[in-house]
């Protein structure tokens, strides 16, 4: 088998495909389940169906990988609400997991020893999977009890892969946030909407701000509001109006940077400064 993990060779000339780095970063995915004897699916507690990676858990279970789901950020939300929606989901075996709280790694490392265990292998690979910005490298560095994998609010910052020892015989392979085939290169209003929404595409790049703002007070319901105190009434230009004069985000003609303010707000979102509770 050819070593994807492998420095890529540099190539002479302008490169015919200009998604290069998307495929590139796809095999890697692809690489690190199939070398994995377990599969660590990393998720955003506030959106756990919006960055489940339905098609990689396909391939996972095609090649009898055993999913472990955990649930970062877990102190954004109320956990027995979402305890409710995990039972219908039948996401199993899981648990609820807190990166900036430093709260689940004892639990998290003893459930990977429980299935590493039923595997009876000297050597067990553990691959770390999940969308851009759902915390893998901060769980990692937690596990590890180190700084091991870089992390950034920037979504889509971890490159390349990195193999990590966190017990005897059980090493985890870290891998780069990745997007589903089928939503690389969809430009739908809602696919594009969601990457913002859930952080796969950073809010300094997110096209069309405002509307993404107007959604989620809209699928939200005074969880804007009630962080910004501004009484809205679920408008979302009141909102952007308002925070932005609070702000002084102002253009020529004392007129809101709707821009600018829009940007804020999704900021502070997938910061996790806004509670979705």
């Amino acid at each position: 088998m050819a070593n994807t993990f492998g420095k890529a060779k540099k190539e002479r000339g302008k490169p015919k495909n200009t998604n290069k780095h998307k495929q590139y970063v796809s095999t890697i995915v692809d690489e690190v389940v199939r070398n994995s004897d377990i599969v660590l699916e990393v998720l955003d507690s506030r959106f756990i169906e919006k960055t489940r990676n339905i098609e990689t858990e396909k391939k996972a279970q095609r090649l009898n990988k055993a999913i472990l789901y955990v649930f970062n950020k877990a102190d954004l939300v109320d956990v027995d609400k979402i305890k409710k929606e995990i039972e219908i989901w039948n996401l199993k075996p899981s648990l609820f997991f807190s990166a900036k709280k430093r709260k689940g790694s004892a639990s998290l490392k003893k459930m990977i020893k429980i299935q590493a265990s039923k595997l009876k292998k000297e050597m067990v690979n553990v691959g770390v999977i999940g969308y851009p910005n759902t915390g893998k490298s901060s769980l990692i560095n937690l596990l590890v009890g180190r700084v091991v994998s870089k992390a950034s609010s920037v979504s889509g910052y971890t490159k390349g892969f990195h193999k990590i020892k966190i017990a005897q015989g059980i090493y985890l392979i870290d891998s780069p946030g990745i997007i589903p085939e089928e939503e690389k290169f969809a430009m739908q209003k809602g696919i594009v909407t969601k990457h913002s929404e859930i952080g796969a595409i950073s809010w300094e790049k997110a096209r069309n701000p405002e509307m993404i703002v107007d959604k989620l007070i809209r699928d939200y319901p005074y969880i804007l509001e009630n962080h910004y105190q501004i009484d809205a009434q679920g408008n979302s230009e009141i909102l952007i109006e308002e925070l932005g004069r609070r702000m002084h985000f102002l253009k020529k003609g004392d007129t809101v940077d709707e821009i600018r303010t829009s940007k804020k707000i999704l900021k502070d979102w997938q910061e996790g400064l806004i509670k979705v509770i």
